[in-house]
């Protein structure tokens, strides 16, 4: 849109010349708006890139070590994450030894918590999607242990988030979770709709369409690339967000939307 309200005035000012700096211009503003200011600067998205796959291997690590021991089923799942991710094997011996770092019980992860905040700070999608992508590790297993539930908060904590909007984000990945996983019961696969959209059954029709909106908008693709996201990881957030999809038209046709 600014493009060509940038081309337009460009040439009312400028005449021809101004025709293809307002088209440049309005350009920046467009991909501004889309993505953030952190789509406007290559080399800072790329920092962003490594220290988001840098925090989410040594959290997993620090996560999986939480309850003492690294369960089968928490390497399985980092093993599985990191197929999906498509990894080179150097890129893989690479993610393998942050997970080593931190689950060693001396690796302190607050200091990793500063330099991301410091690098992904002020983009509220990383911050949030790195909390899903640890939640969801924290039930490769199957359930939360107290151990890995209170790293979990305090992680969240050094990520600028409140106990209860922790709580919010957890209980809404764990539901979508369970939704993912089917329900055989009606009731229980609409409750199940209900909280992985993060709203209760007596929510406005309108109320629900802007929560489904909101998390669509949230795992846009492009939005997350923009911001920092590494290309690989896209794809799990696209994973999460077809599960949002499933949970929404199962709302949708209930309500007759």
């Amino acid at each position: 849109m600014f493009k060509l309200i940038g081309i337009v005035a460009g040439y009312y000012f400028f005449g021809w010349p101004g025709v293809l700096f307002g088209l440049i211009l309005g350009a920046v503003i467009d991909r501004i708006r889309a993505f953030g200011q952190g789509a406007l600067n290559p080399l800072q998205n790329a920092i962003r890139q490594a220290v988001f796959v840098e925090t989410v291997f040594v959290s997993m690590g620090k996560l999986a070590k939480a309850d003492g021991r690294v369960s089968e089923e928490e390497i399985a799942h980092v093993e599985q994450f990191m197929q999906k991710l498509g990894m080179t094997a150097e890129h893989r011996q690479q993610a393998i030894a942050l997970f080593k770092k931190g689950a060693d019980p001396a690796f302190d992860i607050e200091p990793a918590c500063r330099k991301f905040m410091a690098a992904c700070g002020h983009t509220r999608n990383l911050k949030e999607m790195l909390l899903i992508y640890l939640i969801v590790m924290a039930l490769a297993d199957g359930h939360f242990h107290p151990a890995e539930e209170e790293l979990l908060a305090d992680i969240a904590g050094y990520l600028g988030y409140g106990r209860e909007a922790f709580q919010r984000l957890k209980d809404m990945v764990l539901n979508q979770t369970h939704f993912a996983a089917g329900q055989v019961n009606a009731e229980a696969a609409l409750d199940d709709a209900y909280k992985a959209l993060g709203v209760a059954k007596d929510s406005s029709d309108a109320e629900v369409k802007r929560a489904y909106r909101k998390l669509m908008s949230q795992y846009h693709p492009d939005k997350l690339i923009g911001q920092g996201m590494p290309d690989d990881m896209i794809k799990m957030a696209t994973e999460q967000a077809k599960d949002i999809q499933l949970a929404y038209d199962l709302v949708k046709k209930q309500r007759n939307l």
